[in-house]
């Protein structure tokens, strides 16, 4: 299938006053119809563009405000289950928190909501895997993610999980946390009750696990002491305050040497590093990235990343996120499709589109129906779905401090 040529709708976006380039021959007008600043630092507009048409959703946030904070919201507040942005925002304000913008996120499972790529919910590991779980990929691989640090740096990079743990002079590798390793010949899992009360039956693997309970942190690394007894199959409770080490196959005989007492350090990371070698405070995934040090790489996705045409290469209802190339500023781009008024944008036309905003770095979150802007608590965009707004299953908020 050949590309539509970017040029032919090409966007040149400035949020304070925007003007977009639709065709060479021609130029298309783009009209501002709503414009506002949401609080000190966050700038709004939506923008009509007659050569798409598009209709667009743009925030622009400044990420030196420390009286701003992005957060990391999951449906249910649940490693499963599905709900609104709206409802998630609602959740977050009845918390306490002031929501200025809200959009939808990384791709789900539409059966059990979760979502297929690593999680950090302020700062805390939720999920890790070293290959995305993502059944439409044409290759397994690890998908594209945005990490923001303690320090609110951002960073886009195909992070992989990286766990360890370290008990009696040994070191263990541990594959996945709060999922299970898909090798069939040997893993090792770190269960935590994000999971749920007890760990996942599996009948086809000799499994050992060692429940251990939390004794702190020592830098970057957890600390656990061996508790109980030593189980023999899978299936067991997981403490309420602290972790299962779950092994398969020939790795059970390290796990079973683990002694009642015996303290075992666990660290959750990244691999490659964030930089500074950082630990995550917030880790969010998508699909594909589509810049990359200011160049484009959307027309690369399927190579990289294992895109399928059906979502790259057609128009579709788009949410990305980008930042700057001082890593100051932030951008939550929304673009509707699938109605006379906006038909969407490729993978291609929308990496364009972040590109003229400002961003350097960009990453394409879940788009079609399930593409959401929410701002102080209501929709702004017109979700494609017949129903309205999808329930999904994780959400990127904006937050300000009180």
């Amino acid at each position: 299938m050949r590309l539509p040529s970017i040029h032919r709708h090409a966007a040149s976006v400035a949020l304070a006053g925007v003007a977009l380039l639709a065709s060479p021959v021609r130029a298309q007008r783009a009209d501002t119809i709503a414009a506002r600043d949401l609080a000190p630092g966050v700038a709004y507009r939506k923008v009509v563009d007659a050569g798409g048409p598009w209709v667009l959703h743009l925030v622009r946030v400044d990420l030196r405000r420390t009286d701003l904070a992005l957060r990391h919201a999951r449906a249910h507040d649940s490693l499963r289950g599905r709900e609104r942005t709206t409802e998630m925002v609602r959740h977050a304000t009845a918390g306490g928190a002031r929501v200025l913008v809200a959009v939808n996120a990384d791709f789900f499972d539409l059966k059990s909501g979760e979502n297929e790529n690593n999680q950090v919910l302020g700062g805390e590991w939720w999920k890790g895997v070293k290959v995305t779980d993502s059944p439409y990929d044409t290759y397994d691989n690890a998908h594209a993610q945005l990490a923001l640090d303690s320090a609110r740096h951002p960073s886009i990079d195909r992070y992989q999980f990286d766990g360890r743990a370290w008990a009696r002079g040994g070191m263990t590798p541990i594959l996945t946390l709060n999922a299970v390793p898909a090798g069939t010949y040997e893993g090792t899992a770190l269960f935590t009750p994000r999971f749920g009360a007890t760990t996942p039956r599996d009948t086809t693997r000799q499994t050992v696990e060692a429940p251990m309970i939390a004794a702190g942190h020592r830098g970057d690394t957890a600390l656990f002491v061996r508790r109980g007894a030593v189980a023999a199959a899978s299936g067991s409770a997981i403490p309420r305050d602290g972790a299962v080490l779950s092994a398969y196959g020939a790795r059970a005989k390290e796990v079973q040497a683990l002694g009642e007492g015996d303290t075992v350090r666990v660290l959750l990371a990244t691999l490659p590093r964030l930089p500074g070698h950082a630990a995550p405070a917030l880790l969010v995934g998508g699909w594909p990235r589509i810049l990359d040090d200011g160049r484009s790489v959307a027309a690369d996705a399927a190579v990289v990343e294992g895109t399928i045409s059906r979502n790259a290469e057609v128009r579709h209802p788009r949410t990305a996120v980008g930042f700057s190339r001082d890593g100051h500023t932030l951008f939550l781009l929304v673009v509707d499709g699938r109605s006379t008024a906006s038909v969407g944008v490729t993978l291609v036309e929308l990496a364009e589109l972040m590109r003229r905003l400002g961003a350097w770095e960009a990453l394409n979150f879940d788009g079609g129906g399930s593409t959401t802007m929410v701002i102080d608590g209501a929709v702004v965009n017109a979700p494609s779905d017949t129903t309205g707004e999808r329930a999904i299953g994780n959400a990127l908020l904006l937050l300000r401090r009180r």
